[in-house]
């Protein structure tokens, strides 16, 4: 059960043995239950070993609230805490996404859209399509071409069938969420049934043993807290990671220009309208506004870059979007969120390990934060180091591992920009410099002027990013790799034929049974999904 606790105490202490009994999450929020959630149900599931696992959550510090977008993986993170898909979707006010649909971001234009889908192209274990269709007329845009789910989200669809067991699809799908109704859900569900402590305190600073680890949070509510391994889920604040330990903070406010968002919610005009099955992202002269259906209303803000815009141009701009969905667009309240982005220079120092947004954020482009707080949560709880003695060798896993993924991130979201032909203001123009390209991204577009992206492009066995995502971006915006041999012999040629004829057969045939994002949210809401 739930424990808060008002008077000083040093219950939470551990025993003085070697192994790690005694986990402290600093700090509440979608990172800090996540991450409670992940560790307690792996804990339960795996290990004999009695491991407490305590989460020290502010009384008085608002949360951000503001991730409402995921990515399938989550899930994988729901089914693993023991969530019913069912209780999830109607106590979260949940909607499924498909995918990203990307509005005027190539050349501004009138009907620029492309689509970032949520499943393979198909075939995808035995075939690259890409060659194939950019040695076709190219007619039908690349996503439609290749995999069923653009359609299906143009269509206003639901990736799966009432009769569907929970958290298994017909079409891959991840979900769109209230992200305040999530964290309490989540509080709920980890303390009720994974015995997670919850204690409600402020912390008011950090006793340090000989060697640099942490011994104690110290508490104004709750006295000392003790731990073995401590976890910096504090947000922007990073309260251990940074105020404590002092690692630096690594800006790449060169490579990705977005510093400030600017955030709304926006009723629908009644309980029955239509919920989109994706993301919307709309590019804007200096930024892009996003655009989250969720049960009752959408979830839209505007991020830019200041050194681009003003705050009172950048709000214009969002008040004119929202003046087309709502007769009231002047008088909803905007709320402004700063954004500084890059990361920790290392994110696990002596015995506390940063994640969430106390570890860096980008900016909310592909809904990368939450993913990476599950890959996080669940590389420390698949990792977790039995004692103090391996916690060296887990952390510098920990550490490369997150720093290569941050650098896949940073690529992949500024190729958004790099590849726009935009030219009506500096920030496409600047976003296209040489200059702000990491060399790694440099290297990609070099190689994929001649090469189609391919499985073999990235090295390791959990990308951020597969080599599909590359390819839906790329060609969604006419990047021109140069035609080539590879990959045409007449077997593959017939092979992708028979794929492409495939999908359009498979497209008509879900586009004729599958539900609408509503329709199926109101069964789930009366009848609750299938139990697996």
């Amino acid at each position: 059960m739930s424990k808060s606790s008002t008077s000083k105490s040093s219950t939470f202490k551990p025993s003085t043995s070697k192994p790690v009994t005694s986990i402290v999450i600093v700090g509440g929020g979608t990172a800090g239950w996540i991450t409670a959630g992940t560790l307690a149900a792996h804990l339960k599931a795996n290990s004999q070993a009695r491991v407490i696992v305590t989460l020290v959550e502010s009384p008085t510090t608002p949360t951000i609230g503001v991730g409402e977008g995921t990515w399938p993986t989550m899930r994988s993170t729901l089914k693993k805490m023991g969530v019913r898909e069912t209780d999830f979707i109607r106590e979260c006010n949940a909607t499924f996404k498909q995918g990203a649909k990307f509005c005027g971001w190539t050349t501004g234009e009138q009907n620029d859209g492309y689509y970032h889908p949520l499943v393979l192209p198909q075939g995808y274990a035995d075939i690259n399509l890409a060659p194939h269709w950019l040695a076709s007329n190219k007619t039908t845009p690349f996503a439609q071409s290749v995999c069923v789910q653009a359609a299906l989200c143009e269509a206003g669809l639901a990736p799966k069938l009432i009769s569907t067991a929970e958290y298994a699809a017909i079409a891959n799908y991840a979900y769109h969420l209230d992200a305040g109704a999530f964290t309490r859900f989540l509080t709920k569900h980890c303390t009720q049934n994974l015995h997670v402590q919850h204690v409600l305190a402020d912390v008011t600073s950090v006793q340090a043993k000989e060697n640099g680890d942490i011994e104690s949070v110290n508490t104004l509510q709750a006295g000392n807290i003790y731990g073995d391994l401590f976890i910096d889920c504090t947000g922007f604040e990073a309260l251990l990671i940074g105020k404590h330990f002092k690692v630096p903070f690594v800006s790449c406010k060169h490579t990705l220009f977005i510093d400030t968002a600017l955030a709304v919610h926006v009723p629908y005009k009644d309980d029955q309208a239509t919920i989109a099955s994706h993301t919307i992202s709309t590019a804007q002269e200096s930024g892009w506004i996003w655009d989250i259906g969720l049960q009752n209303r959408r979830g839209i803000g505007h991020v830019y870059s200041s050194a681009h815009t003003t705050d009172t141009q950048a709000e214009k701009a969002l008040r004119q979007y929202i003046a087309k969905l709502s007769p009231n667009a002047q008088d909803l309240t905007v709320r402004k969120i700063p954004i500084e982005p890059g990361h920790r220079q290392i994110f696990w120092k002596n015995n506390c390990v940063a994640i969430g947004l106390s570890a860096g954020f980008l900016e909310p482009l592909e809904a990368s934060a939450l993913v990476f707080i599950e890959m996080s949560a669940t590389m420390l709880a698949e990792q977790l180091p039995t004692t103090r003695a391996s916690m060296a060798i887990v952390a510098k896993r920990f550490n490369q591992t997150n720093t290569y993924r941050w650098q896949r991130i940073i690529d992949f979201l500024k190729l958004h920009y790099t590849l726009s032909k935009r030219t009506d203001s500096d920030f496409w123009i600047d976003n296209r410099a040489p200059n702000t390209n990491p060399d790694s991204l440099k290297e990609l577009l070099e190689l994929w002027k001649y090469h189609y992206p391919w499985h073999s492009d990235f090295d390791r066995a959990a990308e951020v990013f597969p080599s599909a995502s590359y390819q839906y971006l790329l060609y969604g915006m006419q990047y021109p790799t140069q035609s080539s041999h590879s990959g045409m012999s007449d077997k593959n040629i017939t092979l992708a034929n028979k794929l492409f004829t495939q999908n359009k057969a498979l497209t008509q045939k879900l586009l004729s049974s599958l539900p609408s994002n509503r329709e199926l949210i109101n069964k789930i809401k009366t009848y609750g999904l299938a139990q697996i």
